[in-house]
């Protein structure tokens, strides 16, 4: 029976999809990559297989889930079997430097950033010589919900981090980025959240209370570090997730939904900043998306197909329909 496969390697994000594929009766299987073996000699199982491999699965202890992945899309790109966000989406999931790369392609503006390849002390020398004695954000090329990313008031405050840094918290693949610290007019940044290269609906984020950003309700943020000038902000009223009803301007949605036609990226969550001057600075581009539950919830659009799982059941339900068609 051909279906929809999902290509994961973390089962405590699947719920909320789940639930909204049953809701539709779509018929779906587990591919979970954190390990596994294949036989490349021999055919896929037919059906559409929906990649949701994440650049933060080395925190799980799945250190080469990620390569395995690249290893299976290519097989099953070898049988022309139709993937929903494959090996390009992949390939920006896994490296900031890319997804920067790919949306300053497009038009859009990134944040202004440094590459560093090298030990802590060459990092410290780095952020004193581009970003002198302001504020600095330190982060991993490859991370995953905000992981490992903190700002620093200096790049002295950066080198004594470092010097005591455990080893454990050196990036993944040995590439550290510094970046401009963008201060908004608000301590919020937007999410846009779309499906089958379409805009689904917006959210704004309350970053008080620190950068690991992850929407679903699996993740775990423990301490975070706060941003310079704003402390941590548990007691305050309002939600930290909530959607956004006017949603973002058609010229900002154009622009992203032609980033992701151009990148090959069928589902992503795209995080921006906005200057106190109004202009929009992009920083992360996440094709493993997730949704919150609460905020789904306050605007009216949780357990419907408006909502960010429902919209996603309904699209792999016609990337389905129309696979089988094709082979019919």
């Amino acid at each position: 029976m051909s279906k929809v496969h999902v290509i994961h390697e973390n089962p405590t994000w699947l719920p909320p999809l789940v639930q909204a594929f049953d809701q539709i009766g779509l018929p779906w299987a587990e591919m979970d990559l954190s390990r596994g073996t294949f036989d490349l000699s021999r055919p896929p199982p037919e059906g559409v297989f929906y990649n949701r491999m994440s650049a933060s699965s080395h925190t799980r202890g799945h250190r080469f889930a990620a390569e395995l992945t690249v290893g299976v899309l290519a097989w099953l790109a070898r049988h022309g079997r139709r993937v929903v966000n494959g090996s390009p989406a992949l390939d920006l999931e896994i490296s900031k430097v890319r997804q920067y790369a790919a949306l300053e392609q497009a038009g859009l503006r990134v944040p202004r950033t440094v590459m560093v390849q090298d030990e802590n002390g060459a990092v410290a020398e780095a952020a004193r010589q581009h970003f002198g004695t302001g504020p600095v954000i330190l982060k991993p090329n490859r991370g995953g919900k905000g992981l490992g990313v903190r700002l620093f008031a200096s790049a002295e405050a950066l080198a004594a981090h470092l010097q005591d840094a455990p080893a454990d918290e050196a990036p993944v693949d040995g590439i550290w980025l510094l970046q401009d610290y963008i201060r908004a007019p608000r301590p919020v940044i937007t999410r846009a959240e779309f499906v089958g290269g379409r805009f689904v609906y917006a959210v704004e984020v309350d970053t008080t209370a620190g950068f690991e950003l992850c929407p679903a309700e699996a993740c775990e943020t423990g301490d975070a570090f706060c941003p310079v000038g704003q402390t941590p902000a548990s007691a305050a009223p309002a939600p930290r997730f909530n959607i956004l009803r006017e949603g973002i301007e058609p010229e900002l949605r154009a622009k992203l939904e032609g980033f992701l036609a151009r990148s090959g990226v069928d589902v992503a969550g795209i995080e921006f900043i906005r200057t106190p001057e109004g202009q929009v600075l992009v920083y992360d581009v996440n094709t493993n998306t997730n949704y919150n539950p609460g905020a789904e919830e306050a605007a009216g659009v949780a357990g419907t197909p408006r909502s960010g799982p429902g919209t996603l059941a309904a699209f792999l339900a016609a990337e389905l329909g129309r696979t089988q068609r094709q082979a019919a």
